[in-house]
């Protein structure tokens, strides 16, 4: 639907995004090694360390060489798993415009537990739609939908840089973008059916990524881009072309 390029929205309570970047780093680290094992090292990762829901549910076991960690485990370790170069790709893009402004927004421990949580709600929602399917889930997708539900709330007006359907260059408000991104995640969950994709774990990361960011957010990080105005702000002295200084506000600054 569209590529994200860069938003200029500049960050306001941390120097650096560490949890984004070490976020990106795992996930291409482990998709370095898993790709460059083969087929069978990629299958084995997908098969032990993947959500499987009929092993979740009970309904299945795994055979023992690819019982590695605890079932319940796999709610988290699928998010670091990926298919190939578009799949990573286009998570970890979405992770690098995007995250950085919400872990900005939540500091960075519970931005940590955020993406977490987003992961394991988006596996839950996946295995609830088919408990018995057999099929590894894997990949960041559904903790990527949480940040982008979360940025949404905290910054919808501000300009981000796309690609639309790939190709055509443009600078929208993030609102556009993320909402039509959202309402296709809605439309392809009713719809698609039987699908490669796992749409509900988008669907499930979406909503976990809501709920969170009320909860998680800084007490000071306004929702939809509210500026919070203080008094004493508004009294700034600034010269003016006489040599005195004049009070200016903050008014239209972004």
């Amino acid at each position: 639907m569209f590529i994200p390029l860069h938003d200029a929205n500049s960050l306001k309570h941390i120097r650096l995004q560490y949890v984004t970047l070490g976020m990106i780093a795992i996930n291409v680290i482990v998709f370095l090694i898993t790709s460059l094992g083969g087929e069978a090292t990629t299958q084995a990762a997908a098969l032990s360390l993947g959500y499987i829901p009929s092993v979740v549910f009970d309904h299945a076991e795994l055979p023992a060489q690819y019982v590695l960690i605890p079932e319940n485990a796999t709610y988290v370790t699928y998010a670091f798993l990926h298919a190939d170069l578009w799949h990573i790709g286009g998570n970890m893009l979405f992770l690098w415009v995007f995250g950085d402004n919400v872990e900005d927004a939540m500091g960075h421990v519970r931005f940590f537990l955020f993406f977490l949580i987003c992961a394991a709600a988006g596996a839950l929602l996946h295995g609830m739609v088919d408990t018995q399917s057999n099929a590894p889930l894997i990949g960041a997708s559904g903790a990527v939908a949480g940040v982008v539900a979360a940025y949404l709330i905290l910054h919808p007006r501000v300009k981000v840089w796309i690609l639309a359907f790939g190709r055509v260059p443009l600078r929208i408000p993030a609102w556009i973008a993320l909402a039509a991104w959202i309402a296709l995640q809605v439309f392809m969950f009713l719809a698609a059916g039987d699908d490669e994709v796992s749409w509900a774990a988008h669907i499930g990361g979406i909503l976990a990524g809501a709920v969170l960011v009320l909860l998680f957010r800084r007490r000071a990080v306004p929702l939809f881009d509210r500026e919070i105005v203080s008094p004493a702000a508004v009294e700034v002295a600034t010269p003016d072309m006489r040599g005195e200084t004049s009070p200016q506000g903050p008014w239209g600054r972004q």
